[in-house]
């Protein structure tokens, strides 16, 4: 059985606290978009139940971070599922800050579910999600999301790329999560979602992440992106997530433009 998992694009993104359970309160529009990668997971029946064996293709993933064979495990702790090889090709770019090793996890758990007849409903399914990452239970859901809590908290909302021009961009500078916020200062803010569901010319003055300084000082060349796609002509440039990839949305056609050769660029119509 095959399932294809898609990236998300954060648009608007807030920190606004530091929790005491160490993590941070957010706001931030989850929007799927089709950059996928491919999963495939098959029933071994010469296995005894709980064994699972994983293998990918596209890009390494390092020992002890393999989200997909933690979720096998976690359902596999209350349903003690019979014996899969799980396959994976690697499309997303990892640490880019798309949500693609969340969109596996997620996946995952769905693909089980309906492979084996579990029953779990979406919402069992964003509590399993949840316990193997903040960003999973959004894939656990199709469609654009508002989110806030630590980003487990959605909610649906009204905007409509459709027709819309995307380029994404990723410059391929592997920036961690922690090495992100340790940089960054919590603030009340007015929530991205009452701008986000305007029109998409009222973004550039009004949509904004919040690592952006941090992350834009260390590494200028993201600045560098973010400007020339709105040179290209960009109703709205951003940097996903912690980054470190940008994306503009253009109205018009995508106009042809050199990148680096190492850099990472996708395009669609979404």
């Amino acid at each position: 059985m095959i399932l294809f998992p898609p990236s998300k694009l954060n648009i608007g993104l807030q920190i606004t606290a530091k929790r005491s359970d160490g993590f941070h309160n957010l706001q931030t529009v989850f929007y799927p978009f089709p950059l996928k990668d491919v999963l495939e997971i098959i029933e071994d029946e010469n296995q005894a139940r709980g064994h699972c064996v994983f293998s990918s293709t596209g890009l390494a993933i390092p020992e002890g971070e393999n989200l997909c064979v933690k979720a096998y495990k976690l359902l596999h702790q209350q349903y003690v599922l019979p014996a899969v090889r799980i396959y994976l090709h690697k499309v997303i770019p990892m640490g880019a800050g798309l949500g693609g090793g969340s969109s596996d996890a997620a996946y995952t758990l769905r693909l089980l579910n309906t492979l084996f007849g579990l029953g779990l409903s979406n919402d069992s399914l964003r509590e399993f999600a949840l316990r193997l990452g903040s960003d999973c239970p959004l894939f656990i859901e199709d469609g654009p999301q508002y989110a806030e809590g630590r980003g487990e908290l959605l909610s649906s909302l009204d905007v409509n790329l459709k027709g819309k021009y995307l380029l994404v961009v990723n410059p391929k500078i592997h920036i961690s999560t922690a090495e992100a916020f340790a940089n960054i200062t919590p603030k009340l803010a007015a929530s991205c979602k009452s701008w986000v569901e305007k029109d998409l010319s009222t973004w550039k003055e009004n949509v904004y992440n919040d690592f952006e300084v941090s992350v834009f000082s260390k590494h200028p060349q993201l600045n560098d992106c973010k400007e020339k796609l709105y040179g290209m002509g960009a109703d709205y440039a951003s940097m996903s997530g912690s980054g470190s990839t940008l994306f503009g949305i253009f109205s018009d056609s995508i106009p042809n433009t050199e990148w680096p050769s190492d850099y990472f660029v996708w395009q669609t119509v979404l």
